[in-house]
């Protein structure tokens, strides 16, 4: 297995996306990128930690590659929004890839590259693409919470929309059980 760090907004809506990719193992909610050890969600809330939300994605990469999880990424949140996703405003909020090693960060630098030049974005790609330092587990009400809260506002109004729109887009690297 590989780990891929990723953050793209509220690690709710990325949780729910990834856990029904094939090839994906486990997906983890957690904290990256800040400068506090062992922060707790109210912290990095206040958007004074420098943590963002992310995902960290344990994937066998004989059956996904990093790029390929890097295809989905882009298309599931916007990328060119500075610190934000939706009425979701703060650094916690923020576009990131955190590379683990020098090979996912040429490929990120690539694919945001790429993506850039793609056409689907009428704003330039803010993505931030940063050496992995350290991650640091979401509380456990945090994990699998779309599959568990799906009725909640939150999750009807925001997280279902990518989860219905990744299913679409990527129908064909959807784990068996959800095609």
């Amino acid at each position: 297995m590989e780990l891929a760090t990723l953050g793209a907004g509220c690690f709710w809506c990325v949780e729910a996306v990834f856990l029904d990719l094939n090839g994906v193992e486990s997906v983890k909610s957690g904290y990256s990128g800040g400068h506090i050890k062992n922060p707790a969600y109210k912290e990095v809330c206040t958007g004074r930690t420098g943590h963002a939300e992310v995902v960290q994605i344990a994937y066998d990469p004989k059956i996904i590659s990093f790029g390929e999880i890097l295809e989905v990424f882009w298309m599931v949140h916007d990328p060119t929004t500075l610190n934000r996703q939706g009425a979701d405003v703060g650094t916690q909020y923020r576009s990131a890839i955190f590379y683990h090693n020098e090979e996912q960060k040429e490929v990120a630098e690539l694919a945001k590259t790429t993506a850039g030049e793609s056409g689907d974005w009428s704003s330039p790609i803010v993505t931030e693409i940063t050496a992995f330092e350290v991650f640091y587990p979401a509380e456990d009400y945090h994990n699998n919470y779309f599959a568990l809260n799906g009725d909640q506002p939150y999750c009807s109004a925001v997280v279902r929309p990518k989860v219905e729109k990744f299913r679409k887009l990527f129908k064909d690297k959807l784990k068996a059980r959800q095609q």
